[in-house]
């Protein structure tokens, strides 16, 4: 059996709105998306979360809450969903290679951004985070 690589995504709400980023190069459908990336050998689903938002956005937070883990309906990939708070900073695309802009999205624009709809315990953490 083949060992599904681990990503972890972050869930960066900020001021009423959530931080999404479009990559460069597509996975499947997905090309907006929270910032995210391999979860490395020596660290937690929510370390990695916190390490893709400072090398993606330029942000520094702190995770607040693992909402959930599920292998992507498109991709394929385990992924998990972290909740995280911003600290310091102000959000940049910091890795050109990787990522082409990014965006903070409020509730309503959201299906604008990802047609194909998110994962339950995210959308259900977005209800919560964001005015609608």
């Amino acid at each position: 059996m083949t060992k599904l690589s681990s990503v972890a995504a972050n869930d960066i709400v900020q001021e009423g709105r959530v931080l999404m980023v479009r990559r460069r190069v597509r996975e499947g459908q997905p090309s907006w998306q929270f910032p995210a990336g391999k979860v490395e050998p020596s660290e937690s689903r929510e370390d990695a979360a916190v390490r893709e938002a400072r090398e993606e956005t330029g942000l520094h937070v702190a995770a607040v809450k693992l909402l959930g883990v599920r292998i992507h309906p498109m991709t394929g990939r385990l992924m998990s969903y972290t909740a995280c708070e911003v600290k310091a900073g102000v959000a940049h695309v910091t890795t050109t290679g990787e990522v082409a802009e990014l965006a903070w999205v409020a509730h309503g624009e959201i299906p604008q951004y990802v047609p194909y709809g998110l994962f339950k315990p995210v959308l259900e953490h977005l209800d919560a985070a964001l005015p609608s």
